[in-house]
Order: structure tokens, then C-alpha cells, then sequence
């Protein structure tokens, strides 16, 4: 699905990736778990070839970047992040801002087809927010908003879907309602991709992770072999103890350096 093989990537005179190798295959959801700063985003941008390597190779979905249209192997990748969101208008009902998905617009300047707007509130209706359907995109709350955004990247029905830090900003609440949502694509047949720097975020649905610190891939692998307090104390400094519940991981810290 995706391979990140021998990536280095530099900007200027700083080397913000060194020999990164990260393979998903069929059936795999992972995790990339870090510090801000750390190159997690970086990565995100190369898997949707935003960003390309100083050396290396990236194939995602069969093709490898720089001998292939990019664009058209975006039409199979849903994106989620804070960057696109910023994009938006807030003043386009919940409605219309889903329905873009459909084609990767930011913004209709013509009629929505009947069958767009009817697929767009059965994704609604998916997250569970069909109610706010007309209501105005920078009206709904931070949680709402997430749940739109993910109506959105599962308009096109895409392949894989890459998530960077879409959590954020959430009071608990909402961010367990939001990350219910997101362990329902279990029962769909997509690839996904998650940032994140908070450890309980990773959820059942995800199989795999990869902890990148100061650029480097420091572990990757199934995340019960991976997620261990030296991995932890490695990436974060910190030293904790680590305790499973329900297939997800719950830390408790007993020392920062």
C-alpha cells in the first residue's frame, strides 16, 4: 500500500528525515507517534506527495512518486488535517463543504449533483451528524467539525486515508466520540494512516506503529511489540508504566528528565 524506503529529506541545513523505512501493507492501520517537531507531518506530506525526498523512493497504492501523475493517486487518498480545513469556507453549509469530497474541491461554484448531496448525508448520517447538514461549516463545535471533515475524505471512497493530529483540540468528550467514528472504518476496506503525540489515541483499529524521534524511525512494528516504556522513554523522555484496556494503551508517568 505504502513504502517509504531509505527517506531522507533536507531543508536548508537541517535534516528533518535520516533513512526512514516505513512499509504498510493490505490490512495494516498504523500509527505515527512522536513529539511535535519530531517529522511526523513531513512524512504525511510525502505519502501524499506534497513533499518529495531529498533521497529515497515512495510508493503508495502501486507508484512511485516522481515517475507517476500524483494527482491522479491522490483521487485515491482521503486527507484530513488542520491545514485543509483552514482552506474552507465557514460560511458553506455542512452540506455543500462534504459533498466537495466527491471531487477534491475546496469550494462548488455550480450546482451539486442530486447523487453528490445524497451520498454526502449518508456520510453524515455515518458520523452521526445528519442533523447539522444545513447548518453553517464555522458554526459547529471543534468535535463537529472533525466529524465533517472525516463525512468528507470518505466521499470519494478512498483507499487509504491519512489523518494528521485530528484529535487535537478536543475536549475528552468528543475526542472518544470522534475516535469511535474513526474505529468504525475497521468494517470498511481502507488503509489508515494516524499522527498523533497521545498514546491513548491508538485505538483497536490500528495494528501497527512507527515512534519517530528528532527524524529517525526509532521502532516500527505491531504496536503490542512496539509500545513498551523504553520506546516511550526513548521518544518522550519520560519514564512510565504502560497497562492494556480494551486493546488500547494507557499510560501513567512516573518521571520526566
Amino acid at each position: 500500500m505504502i513504502h517509504l524506503s531509505g527517506i531522507h529529506f533536507i531543508r536548508g541545513e537541517r535534516h528533518i528525515l535520516q533513512d526512514v523505512n516505513v512499509h504498510i501493507q493490505p490490512g495494516e492501520h498504523w500509527v505515527l507517534l512522536g513529539r511535535n517537531g519530531s517529522g511526523k507531518t513531513t512524512l504525511l506530506e510525502m505519502m501524499n506527495g506534497y513533499e518529495f525526498p531529498s533521497r529515497g523512493t515512495v510508493d503508495v497504492l502501486g507508484n512511485r512518486y516522481g515517475q507517476c501523475d500524483v494527482r491522479e493517486v491522490r483521487k485515491k487518498i482521503g486527507y484530513i488535517s488542520q491545514s485543509l480545513f483552514e482552506k474552507l469556507n465557514l460560511n458553506d453549509p455542512v452540506l455543500e463543504v462534504v459533498s466537495t469530497g466527491e471531487y477534491a474541491y475546496l469550494r462548488f461554484y455550480q450546482e451539486i449533483p442530486q447523487e453528490v448531496k445524497d451520498r454526502a448525508l449518508v456520510m453524515l448520517e455515518r458520523v452521526r451528524i445528519p442533523h447539522l447538514a444545513h447548518q453553517p461549516l464555522g458554526s459547529l463545535s471543534q468535535g463537529e467539525r472533525k466529524k465533517v471533515m472525516l463525512a468528507r475524505s470518505l466521499m470519494m471512497k478512498p483507499s487509504i486515508l491519512i489523518m494528521d493530529e485530528p484529535a487535537a483540540g478536543l475536549d475528552l468528550y468528543e475526542r472518544e466520540r470522534f475516535l469511535t467514528d474513526v474505529n468504525d472504518l475497521s468494517k470498511q476496506n481502507i488503509t489508515v494512516v494516524y499522527v498523533t503525540h497521545h498514546i491513548e489515541e491508538i485505538i483497536p483499529l490500528f495494528t501497527h506503529v512507527a515512534i519517530i524521534e528528532q527524524g529517525e524511525i526509532i521502532a516500527a512494528g505491531r504496536k503490542e511489540e512496539v509500545l513498551t516504556p523504553e520506546n516511550i522513554h526513548r521518544a518522550f523522555g519520560i519514564d512510565i508504566t504502560l497497562e492494556w484496556f480494551q486493546e488500547r494503551p494507557w499510560i501513567k508517568v512516573i518521571e520526566s528528565r
